[in-house]
């Protein structure tokens, strides 16, 4: 590590960067106050920490906070938000009269951070993501773009006991992302009570460094020892750089410094005047104006939209095969077209099928191990300022555990796309831990979000094309289990629509179903057409957005007799979403075939039957509405 380049801030300059801390404190305490909520003690600990970043380390520009070129910045401490706008404020980019709109209606400037606002790349305040989300820039700045920015991200201590801080500080180091800063603001006090580890700083170096990082600890208050180790971990080479800042609670604010029970609670109006008072008599004039450094424009604008399988899908019409050996192909086609697709992975590579990129394109293959809330953390980061698209690939029940990251993912207006195979009791005999039976309600209430439930290789092939190209996060089912090809290359699908299979005048009953179902669907179809019996049968392919007025329409023509099937609990899934889109609508009797109970092990026709979502229990269905 060098440090003999390292220059000693001036006098002015200290003077001026502890300046800017105390105003940073002081419109903390203003805004918190106006708003009666938020966090005025959580953003003074970290005071002198924006002050020397802003104005001694980042390179970014006021005006164009998101430039490609300019370093990132992650708080994902999200509470002390207040300090981190007074800290815009400061730059001149924020107006203090902007700061005071903190919390209120129709304010961008919310409780905590939102990309709402132009200088904010990812959504924080659920504790333990923003490293995640930091790293995935990190890596985008270092193989990707290649580029001079850097990253840096300020923790709570608090946030430190969430596993997914760790799952991110084992995938930096793995990766050698030496243009990663983390700060961790070691201010001792939770909002319950004490953090387990306190003010020993000792313990969090300790860990940084068992997990490969190059960690320090330092005194968050002291703008000379910020600068000096920041000066360090940009030295730092072939590791991420921790910086365990010791710091105060309510730093200079009078009766609340270090002191427990004033977490998330604005200064009380009979403290705040002599506690504004002493922080304003620590200001004086330092004689000199500060700004940040110059970003190095070395970041090139990409073109990411309308991307396209290089071929169309090639398939055999009848011929069984699973849509996750489609996935797989798919990424390798839209690749083809586009050098910014990346692929992301949890150790499942070779069962999704995203393996088949790896080989094609290993540099944009990126193994993230069996450590899903990170998976999802870093694809959000290397989302941000359209630098990639990215697909994220495990087993659809495994996503469970990254249900919150990817429900941030939403607040973040991140585009990102997930691939869950292995979905249903149609894997079989691995059992119930493996079987995804919530992922499509799980992913139908993220917000914006859309579904897509693909039936054969084909389709799974336009799913990836559709979901490369559409803002949001996107998921795409698949399955483990093989379905026959029922379309050509040339058949056009759409998000918020649905294939009609089978259709004829005198049809009894409309039959909507997709995946494994679809299949099971096409035996009823034969078996009810040698009784004379006819359906209409409906491949939704859209779960959400659901293409209401094909169903409905189909359903219409049948008498209004509705059957949903699928390999999914009843709760959310494609039945549910089929009947909160004709919801509005008289007339129509809706019969749902789901899986209800806990399954277990045993052969896939076992458990469709004994769960009754097979071809039998189609029929069966159709009959008893007839």
């Amino acid at each position: 590590m060098e440090v003999d380049s390292y220059s000693e801030p001036c006098s002015k300059t200290v003077h001026e960067l502890n300046n800017i801390a105390n105003r940073i404190r002081i419109n903390s305490i203003l805004s918190t106050s106006k708003s009666n909520s938020g966090h005025p003690t959580s953003s003074s600990s970290c005071a002198e920490i924006l002050s020397v970043l802003f104005f001694r380390v980042m390179k970014y520009k006021v005006d164009v906070p998101r430039d490609l070129s300019a370093d990132r910045f992650v708080m994902s401490k999200g509470h002390a938000c207040p300090a981190l706008y007074a800290a815009w404020v400061e730059t001149g980019h924020m107006t203090q009269e902007q700061l005071m709109t903190l919390r209120e209606f129709g304010s961008v400037y919310e409780g905590h951070p939102t990309p709402k606002i132009d200088f904010i790349d990812v959504a924080t305040g659920s504790l333990g993501q923003g490293l995640g989300m930091a790293v995935g820039m990190a890596y985008v700045g270092k193989y990707i773009d290649k580029s001079s920015y850097r990253v840096f991200c300020l923790l709570g201590d608090g946030e430190m006991a969430e596993g997914a801080v760790w799952e991110a500080m084992a995938f930096a180091s793995y990766y050698k992302l030496d243009n990663l800063v983390a700060i961790i603001d070691v201010n001792r006090l939770g909002q319950s009570e004490p953090t387990a580890l306190g003010h020993q700083t000792d313990v969090y170096r300790k860990r940084a460094e068992a997990f490969g990082w190059n960690s320090v600890e330092v005194d968050g208050h002291c703008v000379n020892e910020l600068s000096r180790c920041f000066h360090n971990a940009e030295m730092c080479k072939q590791q991420p750089t921790c910086v365990v800042a010791k710091t105060m609670k309510g730093k200079n604010m009078v009766g609340q410094e270090n002191l427990h029970g004033f977490h998330g609670k604005p200064v009380a109006p009979a403290s705040k005047d002599e506690i504004l008072t002493y922080l304003r008599g620590l200001i004086g004039d330092s004689g000199i104006k500060l700004s940040p450094g110059a970003v190095v424009e070395d970041t090139k604008p990409v073109n990411i939209s309308n991307i396209k399988l290089s071929s169309p899908p090639d398939y055999e019409l009848g011929k069984k095969l699973a849509t996750r050996a489609g996935y797989g192909k798919a990424l390798v086609k839209i690749g083809q077209s586009c050098d910014r697709v990346y692929s992301l992975d949890g150790d499942m590579k070779n069962s999704t099928f995203a393996q088949d990129y790896k080989k094609a394109f290993p540099d944009r293959f990126i193994e993230c191990f069996i450590a899903e809330q990170n998976m999802v953390g870093v694809g959000i980061g290397m989302a941000t300022r359209d630098r990639t698209v990215v697909f994220i690939s495990t087993f659809a029940a495994f996503l469970a555990r990254a249900y919150d990251h990817i429900r941030m993912g939403a607040v973040c207006h991140t585009n990102i796309n997930f691939f869950g195979s292995h979905c249903g009791i149609s894997i079989g005999a691995d059992g119930p831990s493996q079987m995804a039976l919530e992922d499509i309600a799980m992913f139908r209430a993220v917000c914006n979000s859309t579904v897509l439930y693909p039936s054969d290789v084909v389709a799974v092939e336009r799913a990836v094309e559709l979901a490369a190209n559409t803002k949001g996060i996107c998921f795409i089912r698949g399955a483990r289990a093989a379905t026959q090809v029922v379309y050509t290359g040339q058949t056009e699908f759409k998000v918020g629509g649905a294939q009609v299979l089978k259709q004829k005048a005198g049809d009894k009953v409309t039959v909507v179903a997709g995946g494994v179902t679809l299949d099971e669907a096409l035996k009823a179809y034969d078996i009810l057409q040698g009784e004379g019996i006819g359906i209409t049968l409906i491949d939704i392919f859209s779960v959400k957005p659901v293409d209401k007025d094909t169903i409905l329409g189909a359903a219409k023509s049948t008498g209004g007799r509705l059957i949903t099937v699928e390999d999914h609990y009843e709760e959310g899934g494609i039945g549910s979403a089929v009947a909160e889109a004709l919801s509005g609508e008289t007339g129509i009797v809706q019969k749902k075939l789901a899986v209800r109970g806990l399954p277990y092990s045993a052969a896939p026709s076992e458990l469709l039957a004994a769960f009754e979502i097979d071809a039998a229990a189609i029929v069966k269905a159709v009959k008893s509405m007839m």
